[in-house]
């Protein structure tokens, strides 16, 4: 299977280093306005350079192409590869705007290809995890829950695009559409929801509480000014037990105090986390998706549309 990837910035290494360790898939070009951002990925796996989209694409036929991109180019790209035949897996999020996702959705159904926004959370082992304690109410019913993803502002970004509101749509598609697109996609969309957001020059964060009738989950996202070291998890409280991640680390405490630390797949205990990261599960099951014939629908559409309007409402 040949993979092109249009992009090679910061969430380009999680995605290139992925595909790399599937022995079925071919890097067979990337694609980047600044050449010397193509260098690592070219020593590495002998793809070959482009500075035009297009070109590459018309060149090397890929099966798949992996938009990384700016969010304000998502939508153009996934367009002219999907009109080209060629299966796109994008990175979140797909738009800023609701109309785009019928847009694109209906443009692969037209031309008979794959398409899939690249929502991490929905593979990441701890969620994957958390969800399944929900549904199977281990530790009893859900009560409360609290997320949160902290960070400062990107001001590395190119030409500062992230940092601008009409191209990024700055923390709530940057941050707090994690932890919102997984909520939909694990809970359903809340009954109703309570905003507040403080949006400076140099600084941007907000708080959010939705209400799911039995239960409510509270967020927090931000870019703070000062450079904080990066912090995201949440810590969701049951009948019988709290389940906590912190930064990766998922550990349960019941009503005794006993903790239960999550373990490896190959390993024994309660909690069974796999071993392989979640950048590789989406991109793995997105491939096997093309491969197989069947829609990727563990991401639909109407649930990236639900998402848009809940982070419209900031």
């Amino acid at each position: 299977m040949k993979v092109a990837i249009v992009g090679c910035g910061g969430i380009s290494h999680a995605h290139f280093n992925s595909w790399r360790r599937m022995e079925d898939v071919t890097i067979v070009g990337v694609c980047d306005v600044r050449p010397e951002c193509m260098t690592e990925y070219v020593n590495a796996c002998k793809a070959h350079p482009y500075e035009d989209c297009r070109t590459m694409l018309e060149t090397e036929k890929p099966d798949i192409l992996d938009i990384c991109l700016p969010t304000y180019l998502h939508v153009e790209y996934s367009l002219m590869a999907l009109e080209m035949g060629i299966n796109v897996v994008c990175e979140k999020p797909i738009s800023l705007k609701r109309e785009d996702v019928a847009r694109v959705y209906g443009t692969a159904k037209k031309h008979n290809c794959k398409f899939m926004v690249a929502q991490v959370l929905r593979f990441w082992p701890e969620f994957s995890e958390l969800k399944e304690i929900i549904e199977t109410e281990r530790y009893g019913k859900l009560l409360s829950g609290e997320m949160h993803r902290l960070g400062y502002r990107p001001n590395w970004s190119w030409n500062g695009w992230m940092t601008k509101k009409e191209l990024s749509g700055m923390v709530p598609y940057d941050l707090h559409i994690h932890d919102l697109d997984w909520l939909v996609y694990a809970l359903g969309a809340p009954k109703s929801a309570v905003r507040y957001r403080t949006e400076r020059p140099d600084q941007d964060f907000l708080h959010a509480v939705y209400d799911y009738g039995d239960y409510f989950i509270m967020c927090d996202s931000s870019w703070f000014k000062g450079k904080i070291p990066w912090n995201s998890g949440f810590r969701f409280q049951f009948e019988e037990a709290v389940v906590i991640n912190n930064n990766g680390s998922l550990a349960v405490y019941d009503k005794d105090g006993t903790a239960q630390e999550g373990v490896a797949a190959a390993d024994s205990g309660v909690l069974n986390l796999p071993t392989t990261d979640a950048y590789y599960n989406e991109l793995r099951y997105f491939a096997d998706c093309v491969k197989e014939n069947r829609d990727p629908d563990r991401v639909k559409p109407e649930e990236l549309e639900t998402v848009i309007d809940l982070l419209n409402a900031f």
